[in-house]
Formats: structure tokens, C-alpha cells, sequence
């Protein structure tokens, strides 16, 4: 039997980048008209930032299996929206029974999840600090602080990411703003929907095989 060989790659903190990979993707201010509430503030920061990068993905792929971990390094620009602050896209596993883990390297985010019911779990991420995003949670990053947030990942290599979960429901359930007083605090959002029966069987149609 030929085994894979293993593989090392070097995390550029000051960066954000992972060295020695063999995957880099991209999404600019453009890329999430939509996501923030303030739609005016967001056409004003894209007048000004139109093209520019807003967080860009590294990461190396060893394969496509289950049994592959694809490693990377995500970087996040920081700054808001009016009052809400920069975020990601977000997504859940396409194989939802699929977890991930998050291991800060720099600045101050949050771990924003939502579990197909409506559920929210809100961590905190800091340098040196791991979170781990089980099973069929909906997750995005939220950078909280003044420079840049810096993360490494890992996660199964078939875990596949469906975007539409999000969009579908008119958001995330609450928004992350700033509370005025160098923190943050989590907002319903008034847009959010439940999703139906029908999408939820959908989701959770591989729960019995949930790691």
C-alpha cells in the first residue's frame, strides 16, 4: 500500500498567508453586497474600496477524501458597515456531518454560529485560542478588532461548503455590531427566516452518520 506523503507548511502570521500550499482565493468588497444592513454605508465603503480585498483564503489539499484534511490560513481585513462589523460569506458543510476547527494566530474575532433550528453560539477568537465548529453548524468570522484576523483551519477534504444556506434565510439570525464601548453585541437580525421541514430533512438527511 502507498501511503500519502506527509506535508509541512509554514503560517506567515504578519501575512496571513500559509507557505507551501497549493490553494489561494480571494474575495473583495464586491463579492458581499448583501450581507451588511446598512446598504448605504455599504455602497459608500464600496465607492471607496471597489476591487479591493476584504479577506482571502491559503491552503494546501492533500486530496479529496473523507479520511484528507485540508489545512489553511484565512485573513481578514478589518472595519465596518455603519456599525456592523467586516464578516464573511459563511457556509455550511454540503456534507453537513462534517466538523472544522479555527486556531487564532492574530487579532479579535468572533466565531458567529447558527444551527439549522435558529440556534446561535457566539465565540470568541483570539490569538492562541482553537474553536471547534461541530456538525452541521452554520458558520462565519467576524472581525471585531482593529487590525487584521488572522486564522488557521482544518476540516475533512469532502466537506464541500453550500453559501445559499445563509441567503436563503435572509441572513444570519443576529448581527455583530459594535456596542459603542470597544466591544461588540450580537443584534437580531429582522430580515432572518426559519428555514422549512423540508430544508431541515435536507440538512440533516447523513445525521446518522455524524462524527
Amino acid at each position: 500500500m502507498k501511503l500519502a506523503e506527509p506535508r509541512s507548511c509554514d503560517v506567515a502570521v504578519a501575512e496571513g498567508l500559509l507557505r507551501g500550499g497549493n490553494g489561494h482565493y480571494k474575495k473583495t468588497f464586491d463579492d458581499l453586497t448583501g450581507l451588511y444592513a446598512d446598504g448605504a454605508a455599504f455602497d459608500a465603503l464600496l465607492a471607496e474600496r471597489k476591487g479591493q480585498v476584504a479577506y482571502e483564503v491559503t491552503s494546501y489539499t492533500p486530496g479529496t477524501k473523507v479520511s484528507d484534511l485540508i489545512m489553511g490560513v484565512t485573513r481578514m481585513e478589518p472595519g465596518k458597515v455603519g456599525d456592523e462589523y467586516f464578516l464573511t460569506r459563511g457556509h455550511i458543510h454540503a456534507n453537513g456531518n462534517r466538523p472544522e476547527i479555527y486556531y487564532g494566530q492574530a487579532g479579535r474575532g468572533v466565531m458567529q454560529l447558527e444551527s439549522p433550528d435558529g440556534e446561535v453560539r457566539l465565540v470568541e477568537i483570539g490569538p492562541q485560542s482553537i474553536c471547534y465548529v461541530p456538525p452541521y453548524w452554520i458558520h462565519r468570522s467576524v472581525n471585531v478588532g482593529a487590525e487584521d484576523l488572522v486564522m488557521m483551519f482544518a476540516y475533512p477534504a469532502d466537506s464541500g461548503q453550500d453559501y445559499g444556506i445563509i441567503e436563503r434565510s435572509g441572513g444570519m439570525r443576529v448581527r455583530i455590531l459594535d456596542d459603542g464601548k470597544g466591544g461588540w453585541e450580537a443584534v437580531d437580525n429582522a430580515d432572518w427566516r426559519p428555514r422549512s421541514e423540508a430544508e431541515l430533512a435536507e440538512i440533516y438527511r447523513d445525521a446518522e452518520t455524524a462524527a
